[in-house]
């Protein structure tokens, strides 16, 4: 077969295919088999050497026809493509302008904040005051007015982030039980929900920015039955059922005697997990009856009234009650997560 003959059934060959293919992968398989550099075309080309001087000319004429003609046809398919997916990307994307807005989507509570509403409910019906405080504290308020003293390792600055000037991010929400028996005396029966701030190394169980919620009750001969009563009815109202608690003993500066108590862990079953630590128990309520230097910092005679105190992960009790196995999902801030919780 002559080098016309071949350069023409080339031509038509590469143009049938062109017009039968239907997706852009085809076609560059086309492109690089006709004229890519190791191509028919290319091949073809080497051929010119044997043809004689005189038909040079002609056959190169022909042959740069053929390579226009096919790379011209592999253009017009390739915006044809184009166009075609312009097209289906208007018609999923269209949208009628002359219709009513859809409105606002309804928005939900964070399930923190669920947490934090129900319990403010549950105590206020127990004759408790619901109040705040800043969440930047001074030292007195935070540690001193806490009988923490200037060597407990809550004052480094691995465990608080310090501000100028002295002052901090709160710790914990305790500050406001001496602010509040300063404000209004005894008897007391207050609590204190809000944010708090630990310079903590971030995982699983354990966040820089959580909630919390602290509580006080102030009156004469407290005593810590009085304390595990409260206890166990927070614990019951917030789980809607009897749950599984243990009560160790713990220090805490503010308290004396101090207690922790743990909740098995709802997201393992008390088989160990990530949460848990592996442990089985989640330490959730530091507790215990209030050390009379806190009562003095307070304004109130310990000799006269004395009570307990106690101390609540409100982030921590969300994950037990929806069972989020991550606490870094509730600050996430993703709504499908989120969305979950309406």
């Amino acid at each position: 077969m002559s080098l016309a003959a071949t350069l023409q059934e080339l031509k038509d060959s590469a143009l049938v295919r062109i017009a039968q293919a239907t997706t852009l992968d085809e076609l560059e398989a086309i492109r690089v088999e006709a004229v890519g550099r190791k191509g028919v075309l290319a091949n073809a080309g080497k051929e010119m050497a044997k043809v004689p001087k005189e038909e040079r000319a002609v056959m190169g004429q022909l042959l740069n026809a053929v390579k226009a003609s096919i790379e011209s046809a592999l253009d017009a398919k390739t915006t044809s493509f184009a166009a075609a997916a312009l097209d289906a990307r208007l018609a999923s994307e269209w949208v009628d302008l002359t219709l009513p807005a859809p409105g606002v989507k309804p928005g939900a509570l964070h399930p923190v904040t669920q947490v934090q509403r129900y319990l403010e409910e549950v105590f206020t019906s127990m004759g408790f005051a619901v109040l705040s405080g800043p969440e930047v504290e001074t030292e007195f308020h935070n540690f001193d007015a806490l009988n923490i003293p200037p060597t407990h390792p809550a004052r480094d600055m691995q465990d608080t982030f310090w501000l100028e000037g002295g002052n901090l991010l709160r710790t914990h929400t305790s500050p406001v039980q001496v602010r509040g028996m300063k404000r209004l005396g005894a008897p007391l029966r207050m609590i204190a929900p809000g944010r708090v701030f630990r310079n903590e190394e971030v995982d699983p169980s354990h966040e820089h920015t959580f909630y919390q919620l602290e509580g006080m009750m102030v009156d004469r001969e407290v005593s810590i039955a009085h304390m595990l009563y409260f206890m166990k009815t927070l614990l019951k109202e917030i789980f809607q059922r009897d749950v599984t608690v243990r009560l160790r003993p713990g220090y805490f500066p503010f308290v004396e005697p101090g207690f922790e108590l743990d909740i098995q862990c709802s997201i393992c079953g008390g088989a160990g997990c990530a949460v848990c630590k592996q442990t089985g128990w989640v330490e959730l309520l530091p507790c215990g009856l209030v050390h009379p230097n806190v009562l003095r910092a307070g304004g109130i005679d310990p000799r006269d009234w004395n009570g307990f105190a106690f101390g609540l992960g409100l982030t921590r009790l969300a994950m037990m009650r929806y069972g989020i196995d991550d606490i870094r999902l509730l600050q996430s801030g993703d709504l499908r997560f989120l969305n979950q919780f309406r």
